[in-house]
């Protein structure tokens, strides 16, 4: 069994000291094998924000480390930045690649940055990052659950967030189905939420499911939804775990579980 921690939307800058122990505390208690980062780590890309997110993760030391920027985490004021070198400060704080692998004897974890320099908010995922993405899943063993880890997403649940949908999210997602993928996770919306994607499109080549996480720190809930992260199971069964903070125990608790497989 492999345990995944996916924490989206942390915001740092905007982050609640009493949100951000409870996680640290969630964390020595599950050991998950995995953490994993879609997006929005800072709430504006300022060298501060990116070195308070580094040291949260450096205290919660993870065994293995997976992380994608988002949108806030390429400058927005700081133009010249922006144009030059929109990705500097997320790969000096993190990693240089922009991308990344997990992998175990139960699951392969395939991360694809999906920001743009030149979108505000939206992203995209071009032809040729969709062949490498399918390139890896084709590479995994069939026996490992294949996870395709982006920023924005490719379902939603309201009308209102229509407009946020990944550019390319439909030939991403029936492209990544043929290559056996099997969940899609994602961030950038503040909504948690697990949705099988067949429902969306039935002529899918296999079973799939959109996993979105909410906003794991930060002071911008939205929806009535408080803070949230999820813990995704993946061995003989397939789970995903929805933690929910509550203010009256200053603690990260169970919201609900869904059984994939």
């Amino acid at each position: 069994m492999t345990l995944l921690l996916q924490v989206s939307d942390p915001h740092f800058g905007t982050e609640r000291p009493a949100v951000v122990a409870a996680l640290e505390a969630l964390w020595r208690e599950r050991a998950p094998d995995l953490l994993l980062l879609t997006g929005d780590i800072t709430q504006r890309a300022r060298v501060p924000e990116f070195r308070a997110a580094r040291a949260f993760i450096d205290r919660l030391a993870p065994r293995a480390l997976l992380a994608i920027p988002g949108n806030h985490d390429i400058p927005l004021f700081d133009v010249w930045s922006r144009l030059l070198h929109p990705y500097r400060r997320f790969q000096r704080h993190f990693q240089p690649a922009l991308d990344g692998e997990f992998l175990t004897a139960d699951v392969q974890v395939v991360a694809v940055n999906t920001t743009r320099w030149y979108r505000h908010t939206d992203g995209e995922l071009s032809v040729q990052q969709i062949e490498r993405v399918v390139q890896r899943l084709r590479a995994a063993e069939h026996a490992r659950c294949r996870v395709v880890a982006v920023h924005q997403p490719v379902a939603v649940t309201r009308e209102s967030d229509i407009s946020n949908l990944l550019h390319g999210h439909e030939a991403a997602v029936h492209a990544f189905a043929e290559a056996g993928a099997d969940l899609i996770v994602g961030g950038h919306i503040h909504l948690p939420f697990v949705v099988p994607l067949r429902e969306r499109w039935p002529t899918l080549a296999r079973p799939m499911w959109a996993v979105q996480a909410g906003t794991a720190l930060s002071t911008r809930v939205r929806g009535g939804v408080p803070n949230s992260v999820n813990l995704i199971e993946l061995g003989a069964q397939w789970s995903v775990e929805r933690w929910d903070f509550d203010d009256a125990s200053g603690r990260f608790v169970q919201a609900g579980t869904t059984m994939l497989r």
